[in-house]
């Protein structure tokens, strides 16, 4: 099925692939040129792995997760090998996402300094939170093939707005991240100077609002979702018939009256033809019995 407005989503797709990507590189040099490097040792090199794996799998990688049905060279493939691969993609972020909370906890418990204190630490394990549950719930109810069609057709659209929700929190909650790190961090010369890491670092924050926007306009756009499958069956949440269903019911029922009535003009037919033959052969007998006469 080709999707409408595929050159537009194509140019969008690949506006959204760079700009992420652009994201995950320049934190990996912001922290490499401008703080010091990577390590795993408590001290300030333990923490910036925490940009760099939140960057990476809450922003990057769940960003092409939420986007993964809306790319139409995989509509051809299974809603099974979709969901697993959705599943998967989302199972890595929240692995990183975690990893990430380890490094900041590490590190402070190492140079004693108090921990969910701030805005942004509030916001983003309470992200990271929702974030578990909202994979648990998708696995336990839309991956595997227990929970009733009911169940997942009222889950269905929380799910999909709990996503986008979360997604939307770990974007702020990124970029309240930088600005608060960059408070702390530069101080001769200060961050309101516009020193060339505040410089840098503020164009990190634009690349990942940028790529948020992106992916939220990618997936909110109806004419790009994933066609149903034709074989689907989709049971209503309020109880009603299941799509498809219905739509056969009428077309069979359809093709009863059509028979019915066509059965009937049969019979209507025949039974004129007969009216006619008794017609025929009354009207020669009236005409026979005067000839005997004469």
């Amino acid at each position: 099925m080709a999707m409408e407005g595929y050159r537009g989503f194509l140019a969008l797709l690949v506006s959204a692939l760079l700009v992420g990507f652009l994201s995950v590189i320049f934190t990996l040099i912001w922290v490499l040129h401008y703080r010091e490097g990577l390590g795993w040792d408590g001290t300030a090199l333990e923490f910036n792995w925490h940009p760099v794996l939140v960057v990476t799998g809450f922003v990057f990688i769940l960003g092409i997760a939420i986007i993964v049905y809306r790319l139409p060279w995989t509509w051809k493939c299974s809603k099974l090998l979709m969901k697993s691969i959705h599943a998967g993609l989302n199972t890595v972020a929240a692995i990183l996402a975690i990893i990430s909370l380890v490094a900041v906890f590490d590190f402070h418990n190492a140079k004693k300094i108090p921990n969910m204190y701030s805005l942004h630490s509030w916001v983003g394990l309470t992200a990271v939170i929702l974030y578990i549950l909202q994979l648990l719930l998708g696995f336990f109810v839309f991956l595997l093939p227990w929970a009733p069609l009911s169940l997942r057709a009222l889950l269905m659209p929380i799910h999909v707005y709990s996503g986008l929700f979360i997604f939307g929190t770990v974007i702020a909650t990124v970029l309240m991240g930088l600005t608060e790190k960059l408070i702390f961090a530069l101080k001769s010369p200060s961050y309101s100077s516009l020193p060339p890491e505040g410089v840098f670092t503020n164009t990190l924050g634009l690349l990942i609002l940028v790529f948020g926007a992106l992916i939220f306009w990618i997936v909110t756009r109806p004419q790009w979702k994933r066609p149903k499958e034709p074989n689907s069956v989709l049971l209503q949440p309020n109880g009603g018939a299941p799509e498809g269903v219905e739509s056969s019911m009428a077309m069979n029922f359809g093709n009863v009256d059509k028979s019915d009535s066509e059965l009937n003009n049969e019979a209507a037919a025949r039974k004129r033809n007969i009216t006619l033959d008794e017609a025929g052969q009354r009207s020669t007998m009236s005409l026979n019995f005067p000839s005997a006469d004469i």
